[in-house]
């Protein structure tokens, strides 16, 4: 099916043409370089989400309930073979569910999770080449962050939507358009379909729920899905982003659509996604170096602090600062991945934060200082967002008063992790699960993409005698 250049939208048209003719050589060197260390990072976040999240069993069997068994595609950590579409599901959802993966700060978005799976998927569906594989990737980013940026983030989250989903599904379409080969006007129907398939809300803090994971799974899986649909010649809304009832109108009270197309091939929003070195809502990452560094600084022991009371913008008191008590005392992981209470106290008493401090929830020193821990409404916090997710905290000990302002948490782009960090990341979470040598060697095969014919022997890796080994037991 061909559409008609004016159905495109000045929005979709533009941003369509640059999904489908995007290609990997042409990108900046330091763009193609970053695209291999988002790539190590989230497939670190899909073995391990797979290893350990407690969603894992009940998910998987939910996806074979649904005919998604029994296919040729690949799932990280995981000895049976998928669909496709059941791939980009369940990978996004495992990249997504120790919340560990990557965040685009200015639209308070996670663009990896949806967008990486949908686009290996697809490649393996095809063959696709390494580079165009990581140039799909790279469009994915970008339609992600931008759509983003242009809502903005906070009124979407003031309406309850969650943009790593909702966005999520068209950068993953994005991605898996530019995998299949689609033209510009392939690119914008397959954005068309996408548009009756983003989804995701925030009614997942209410009790923990696990529908968060599940959604950017989807996201993933709903991206692929209009793509192919796409490809067959079905077709999709016009004008989805910029029409009366296309994406931006519809999820946002004031939308900036001119955002989308602002300086888009010259200004890498790609560039502009932090990796996280803690495994919990990205709001909570200054608070959590500030209570590392005042605790390394001033030698603070959990025993003497008195009251604690963390600063953040609106859009963080939103996520892991509001309805105090509640915050005050998680019940479950997600609990503790959205309380500042909680992140804050880990790292005041511990000097450190990663998942194995989820299993310290209910521990007592830690129940002490969140009684005492408190999030507050920071003006000058908020004057920082949405560029950095700052945050201010102030601890009450031994008769004085303690404080560090965090303008940008380590991970952001402007302070982003050495290699030798976000090596030390992966694996950690990755030689657990596959052993060190198959970890070592999917590690290069991610940071060598560029040079692969395929998919195929990075994905090969993301199984291990290991894992074979204690199926068995």
């Amino acid at each position: 099916m061909t559409l008609n250049a004016p159905t495109l939208g000045p929005i979709t048209g533009p941003l369509a043409d640059f999904v489908a003719t995007l290609r990997h050589d042409a990108l900046p060197e330091a763009v193609q370089r970053r695209v291999r260390l988002l790539l190590l990072d989230l497939i670190g976040n899909m073995v391990r989400g797979h290893a350990a999240a407690e969603s894992t069993k009940p998910l998987l069997a939910a996806a074979r309930a649904m005919g998604q068994a029994g296919g040729s595609a690949t799932v990280f950590a995981d000895l049976s073979h998928w669909t496709p579409t059941g791939a980009a599901l369940l990978n996004g959802a495992f990249a997504h569910s120790l919340d560990f993966d990557d965040t685009h700060a200015a639209s308070s978005l996670h663009p990896g999770a949806p967008v990486i799976p949908a686009a290996l998927a697809a490649a393996e569906m095809v063959g696709a080449s390494g580079g165009d594989t990581l140039a799909a990737i790279v469009a994915g980013y970008e339609v992600t962050n931008r759509l983003g940026l242009a809502l903005p983030a906070g009124a979407h989250y003031a309406r309850g939507f969650h943009p790593t989903a909702t966005c999520g599904a068209f950068g993953a379409a994005a991605a898996a358009a530019r995998v299949l080969g689609l033209d510009q006007a392939g690119v914008a129907n397959a954005l068309g379909i996408a548009l009756s398939q983003a989804a995701g809300s925030l009614q997942f803090l209410a009790n923990g729920a696990w529908t968060k994971r599940f959604q950017v799974g989807w996201a993933s899986m709903a991206g692929l899905s209009a793509a192919l649909l796409a490809r067959e010649g079905f077709r999709g809304a016009a004008e989805p982003l910029e029409g009366k009832a296309g994406f931006l109108a519809a999820y946002a009270p004031a939308p900036d659509p001119g955002r989308v197309l602002r300086d888009l091939g010259r200004e890498w929003e790609t560039m502009k996604t932090a990796v996280k070195p803690y495994p919990s809502c990205r709001y909570g990452h200054a608070g959590i170096d500030a209570a590392l560094a005042l605790r390394a600084e001033h030698g603070l022991r959990a025993e003497e602090i008195s009251a604690v009371t963390l600063g953040l913008p609106q859009a963080g008191m939103i996520l892991i600062g509001s309805d105090i008590a509640r915050r005050r005392t998680p019940r479950n992981i997600v609990d503790g991945q959205f309380s500042g209470p909680f992140l804050v106290a880990c790292a005041l008493a511990r000097g450190a934060f990663g998942w194995d401090s989820y299993a310290e929830i209910a521990a007592p020193d830690l129940t002490r200082l969140m009684a005492v821990t408190d999030c507050v409404f920071d003006p000058e916090i908020e004057a920082e967002y949405p560029a950095n997710m700052s945050g201010r905290l102030t601890v009450a000990a031994r008769g004085q008063s303690f404080t560090r302002k965090v303008v940008v948490p380590k991970g952001e782009p402007d302070n982003f992790l050495t290699e030798a960090e976000l090596m030390a990341k992966y694996r950690g979470l990755v030689d657990p699960v596959l052993g060190a040598d198959r970890a070592a060697a999917l590690a290069e095969a991610a940071l060598t993409l560029h040079r692969a014919g395929d998919v195929s022997g990075l994905l090969a890796l993301g199984t291990a005698p290991m894992l074979a080994r204690l199926a068995g037991e």
